[in-house]
Order: C-alpha cells, then structure tokens, then sequence
C-alpha cells in the first residue's frame, strides 16, 4: 500500500499502524536489537507520516519531497554521509601532501593547460580572473550543469560496487587539495579562501552529499540485509536517487554564487564571510541536525500513538 501510495485507504492504513505498533511495542520489549524491531520501527515511520500528509498529498507533495523525504533519508544514510566525508577529506589531505612534496604534482591531476593558465594569471596579477572570463548567466549556466554532472557520476558509479563512487570521491578531493596548495604555494591562500570558497562550501558539499548518495546505491547491491538482493537495489536506488533530486536546489544556488558573486574578487570580507558561513549552515543543519530532529520527532509521536 505503502508503494501504491496513490490507492491507499489512508483508514486501512489506520488499522495497520495500530497493528504495527503494537507489533513494534512487543518486539521492542522481548527482541530490543533484533531486525524485525528495526523493520517494524521503519515500517511505523512510513505508515504515520503517510497518514499524517495524506490529505495534502496532492498539493504539498513537492514541499514534502524537500521537507520530509529527502532529511528521513539522509537519516537513515548517516553512516554514508560518514564515509563520503572521509574519503574526500582524506584525498583532499592527500593532494595537500602530495603538491607539497612534489611541484609537478600539480600537472598530473589538474592537467597542463589549467596549470599555465593559472600561472598566467598570476603573473597578471589577477589569480582568479577564470572567474569573470565569461558572462554571469553563460558562467551560471556552466557552473550548475558542471556540478549537475560531476554529482551523477559520482552517484551512478556507485553501481560498482560503492567501488566507483569511492574513486571518483577521492579523484575530487586530490584534486581540490592540489588546487588550494598551489594557490597557497603562490601566495594566493587568502584569495582562494575569500573567493574560491564563497561557492565551494555548497560545490563541495555537493560531491560528498553525492558521495553518499552512491554508497547507498553500491551497499544495497553488497549488503542486501533481510530484503532479496534485487528489492535491496530498488530501495538503495530509490533512496540515491532522492538524495540526488534533493541537491537541485543546492547546485542552483552554488552555480548562482560562482556566476554572480565570485567574479568580484574584491568583495569585502564580512560580505564574503556571511555567504561562507551561511552556505554551511545550511549544509551543517539541513542534512544532519534536521534529519536528527525530524526523526526523534517522529518517533515520539509513534511512541505516544
């Protein structure tokens, strides 16, 4: 029913939850860390913030989608966040590491051409100058299909196995660590934090986000749990996928910033600042304090129900 959620009797729904729960209740009781109390707790979940959304279904289901589906996810993908994180902080070291011991390293990852282009810059005295080569819109449009790319790959390499995603995760990050260690190397560090930054908080939290999103999809294909290997796919997929759909609004925004704002290198620091710090707020709030408490608050009303 809950799969065909456009057919479902929300009062047969009723009857079900309070069946569940009270399956939930015993089994909380005699089988505390068992997988039939974690199924039967996902199971009530689903069922109550069904029933409770049911009757604005049709007109509030694109706010739902960003309000409660997309934060119910990345809950119960933590752990993936977790790895994404990881991974891409270690690359990100790793290139730091790497750029330091060796000058040349630069040129492998990033490739001649951006190399020289950067050091052209440099010596016009205009480090970031690539940012106002093309037009606001023409960079706006660029930048979000960029990034709209780089996150997909990364989530449907997940299909290898977490494999794929894993690779992709650490490329990126080798290669943000070389950048920002070139620019610093440069004598540019205080730039790349004031400019470089200002869009990078939310691009970068894009491809860990991303990251996450297709170790969801790879682990559902490795660790299929009490679900058939291939139910475990299309729950894995499904779930990727909303994570994915939910970044739209943050690769408008990034694409926004880099088109509009990042081009004046000039911009005082505390405006700087305010974009910075607000852009990872919300990537700090919507998708681990908020899910974190949407959870807890659903649970409440399940165990008060």
């Amino acid at each position: 029913m809950l799969q065909n959620t456009a057919k479902a009797d929300t009062d047969k729904l009723s009857d079900l939850f309070i069946q569940v729960t009270d399956d939930l209740a015993f089994a909380r009781t005699q089988y505390p860390n068992s997988q039939t109390h974690s199924y039967l707790n996902a199971l009530a979940s689903k069922i109550h913030m069904h029933i409770y959304k049911n009757k604005n279904e049709d007109k509030s289901r694109f706010i739902n989608f960003w309000k409660m589906e997309v934060p119910l996810t990345m809950k119960r993908n933590h752990s993936k966040l977790l790895y994404a994180f990881i991974v891409f902080g270690l690359a990100i070291l790793i290139g730091v590491v790497s750029q330091n011991a060796e000058d040349t390293f630069v040129r492998t990852i990033l490739g001649d051409g951006y190399v020289n282009m950067t050091l052209e810059n440099i010596e016009k005295g205009d480090v970031l100058a690539v940012y106002g080569r093309d037009s606001q819109m023409d960079t706006f449009f660029a930048i979000t299909f960029n990034n709209v790319r780089v996150s997909f790959t990364v989530f449907i390499w997940g299909l290898a196995l977490s494999v794929g995603t894993g690779f992709f995760l650490f490329y990126n990050g080798v290669m943000v660590g070389t950048f920002y260690t070139i620019l610093a190397q440069e004598g540019f560090m205080q730039e790349a934090i004031k400019v470089v930054v200002l869009h990078g908080t939310l691009e970068l939290s894009d491809i860990v986000v991303a990251g996450a999103a297709g170790f969801v999809l790879g682990n559902s294909i490795l660790f299929p749990g009490t679900y058939s290997r291939l139910a475990s796919f299309k729950k894995g997929a499904l779930d990727g996928l909303k994570i994915i759909m939910g970044l739209v609004p943050v690769f408008i925004m990034a694409g926004f910033i880099e088109g509009f704002f990042t081009r004046f290198t000039s911009m005082p620091w505390i405006l700087s600042g305010l974009v910075i710090g607000g852009s990872a707020f919300f990537i700090v709030y919507y998708y681990i304090v908020y899910p974190i408490r949407l959870h807890n608050e659903l649970q409440k009303r399940i165990h008060t129900a």
